[in-house]
């Protein structure tokens, strides 16, 4: 099995950055507009300009399977390739081709993208054809089909991978400290207590590890304490933060006691270097994703994998699904073949091929009892955990344009207090200012 793609999680934190940037170039090139034969003629030869976003190992899997595709309608051709040298630059190519009139017609796009996306006015909006009971779209998690809707009024592609963070958990570590492993039914409250346990300052060992780089893995971190405290991030209409709420500080106030009081975290100021020490066993445990599985099978590091700990029964985690956009290309039969491309690509049988045999957790929750995904859990034990925790990801990561400045200002707060820098309360009212100045200015 190829190494599962971890830049997705690097790299999603830098494209938050670029949502911003270009939220008013898509505004002036949403009015362009493609002209195009407008009669669906499903017989004649067509080409689809396919932007994958991948590389290596994993852009071989999407050119075979797009040849596949071919042989099964021959009148199609799938014009496959990666699109820009990172997958961070296909935004800015997708908004400079929607300037110009030349853009592909399906295109890799990380979750945090979609909402500009969908503001751009290039989107195809499939939200009744996914309604079809035969696309199942139902055995996507929550968080996937959310991201898709980024707005709730137009749906504007199918989910490409998804991911969630669980608990996983240092066998060594925990069987040095004498400490029971964790189990589903564990609450925060003994989650605090196992940490505190496992912490050694003689050997430099923590219970737990935390980013307090103030980067979106700072803040993704938060979302599940938040939520599970019954918080939420923006009010309904996405036009305010909300996350300065009893829930919020509640939550921060207890990894503020965790940290402060307990001096049972070890505080990461480089995003990675916490996953380095508990693969290491010097921390006994971290909350992350499936991405963290091949890393650790090299280093030989003996670990489980379980859901988040629960408040009050809510086990619920936070998930960064990124989707394949649909464009509208004002031609009936690319568009109508992209749409049927992408519903084949992501059906059941086909995503076997390609995000569980590239290590990805499987799109649908049919795939999970499938002998394919059977040895890749085999391969990296813990696969299946991640999986069917998806259905905790029940709320999608806002996408709006203001969340990158939204971020920012809580990922500081939650970093200062973590160190011991002010209150949980007086940090997050400053931080929920700052969110909202993001949120209006980025309209």
């Amino acid at each position: 099995m190829t190494q599962p793609p971890s830049r997705h999680q690097n790299t999603r934190r830098a494209a938050l950055a670029l949502t911003v940037a270009l939220a008013t170039v898509f505004a002036t090139s949403a009015c362009t507009s493609s002209a195009g034969d407008t009669k669906l003629d499903t017989k004649a030869d067509v080409t689809v300009t396919w932007w994958t976003g991948q590389a290596d190992e994993a852009e071989k899997i999407l050119v075979g399977l797009a040849a596949d595709y071919h042989k099964l309608h021959p009148n199609v051709t799938i014009d496959v390739s990666s699109g820009a040298s990172t997958t961070d630059e296909l935004l800015q190519k997708l908004s400079a081709g929607f300037a110009s009139g030349k853009y592909p017609d399906i295109s890799y796009a990380f979750g945090s993208w979609a909402s500009e996306l969908e503001s751009s006015g290039k989107m195809q909006d499939i939200t009744a054809k996914v309604a079809a009971p035969s696309v199942k779209w139902s055995e996507f998690t929550s968080a996937a089909r959310g991201t898709a809707q980024p707005t709730g009024k137009a749906t504007i592609g199918f989910p490409a991978v998804v991911d969630n963070l669980s608990l996983i958990y240092n066998k060594t570590v925990f069987d040095k400290a004498g400490v029971a492993y964790p189990t589903d039914a564990w609450t925060w409250d003994d989650f605090r207590a196992a940490a505190k346990k496992l912490t050694d300052p003689s050997t430099e060992t923590y219970g737990y590890g935390y980013s307090v780089s103030g980067s979106e893995e700072t803040t993704w971190q938060f979302w599940p304490h938040l939520w599970q405290n019954g918080g939420s991030i923006l009010n309904k209409d996405a036009t305010k933060a909300t996350f300065d709420s009893a829930a919020g500080v509640k939550a921060l106030d207890f990894l503020r006691g965790m940290a402060v009081d307990d001096k049972s975290v070890y505080l990461d100021q480089t995003d990675d270097k916490f996953a380095q020490l508990f693969a290491a066993d010097r921390i006994g445990m971290i909350t992350s994703g499936p991405w963290q599985l091949s890393p650790l099978k090299t280093a030989k590091t003996q670990y489980g994998v379980v859901q988040l700990p629960s408040t009050d029964g809510s086990h619920q985690t936070v998930s960064g699904p990124d989707i394949w956009a649909l464009t509208d290309s004002g031609k009936a039969n690319e568009n109508y073949w992209s749409y049927q491309f992408l519903e084949w690509l992501t059906s059941a049988d086909q995503d076997l091929k390609w995000n569980v045999a590239y290590g990805n957790l499987p799109l649908r929750s049919s795939e999970v009892s499938s002998p394919e995904f059977a040895a890749q859990v085999k391969e990296y034990p813990g696969l299946d955990v991640m999986a069917a925790n998806g259905s905790n990801a029940t709320t999608p990561r806002p996408t709006v344009a203001g969340y990158n400045g939204l971020s920012v200002a809580i990922g500081k707060a939650i970093s200062n207090v973590l160190q011991g820098q002010g209150t949980a309360a007086d940090a997050l009212k400053e931080a929920q200012t700052k969110a909202d100045q993001a949120l209006t200015s980025s309209k």
